[in-house]
């Protein structure tokens, strides 16, 4: 995704990130249903498509902690590298700061991150997008802020969907992605309108 945002003209920019995320998805779902029909396990994969924390177990929270906690300290360790190489690629290697390395290594903890949530609830959508521009709405541009406000603030977000994919249609759960997904199709059309105007 990151080489698909950057190689366009003009370079990365968020909402080009957020576009080539949703065409690198589209493309790796469709290749993932090719799969699943090829091996006939259709019908399990459409419940982790579905997203929800109903079916994950202790055992696989213990086993998937040392990931997050690892991947977590790790982005508290890049995030004052991250707040200064958001000030632009000239402005970052001006006061010295390697930016490739800081790529890097933010890459790896984001796939560490973002693969341990998605092994244990499913493909949630939306949450990646939404939540940061929320925590940079409350606490500022430094991501020694943003990091911790998008842990606690994307936590809470999944407990109160949970919850309302309880209450909408008892004793069946709502997939959770898909009530997320009507807080973050809107936010993803205002996203892209303001990127638009800024033009």
């Amino acid at each position: 995704m990151y080489g698909v945002a950057s190689a366009a003209k003009g370079g990365l920019t968020p909402l080009r990130l957020t576009l080539a995320g949703a065409a690198v998805g589209a493309l790796l779902v469709a290749l993932s249903e090719g799969l699943a029909i090829y091996r006939q396990i259709g019908q399990d994969l459409a419940f982790w498509y579905a997203g929800g924390v109903a079916g994950a177990k202790w055992p696989q929270v213990k086993m998937l902690f040392p990931w997050v906690a690892g991947g977590l300290i790790g982005a508290l360790l890049l995030s004052r590298s991250v707040t200064v190489l958001s000030l632009g690629e000239e402005a970052a290697a001006g006061l010295g700061m390697r930016s490739g390395k800081v790529k890097l290594a933010g890459t790896l903890v984001v796939l560490v991150l973002a693969g341990a949530a998605v092994s244990g609830v499913g493909s949630v959508g939306f949450v990646g997008s939404l939540i940061p521009h929320a925590a940079r709405y409350l606490v500022g541009a430094d991501y020694r802020w943003i990091i911790p406000c998008s842990a606690v603030l994307g936590s809470l977000l999944m407990v109160l969907a949970d919850i309302g994919a309880r209450l909408v249609h008892p004793p069946y759960e709502t997939p959770i992605g898909a009530l997320i997904a009507l807080l973050g199709v809107p936010f993803f059309l205002y996203l892209s309108r303001a990127e638009k105007g800024e033009r």
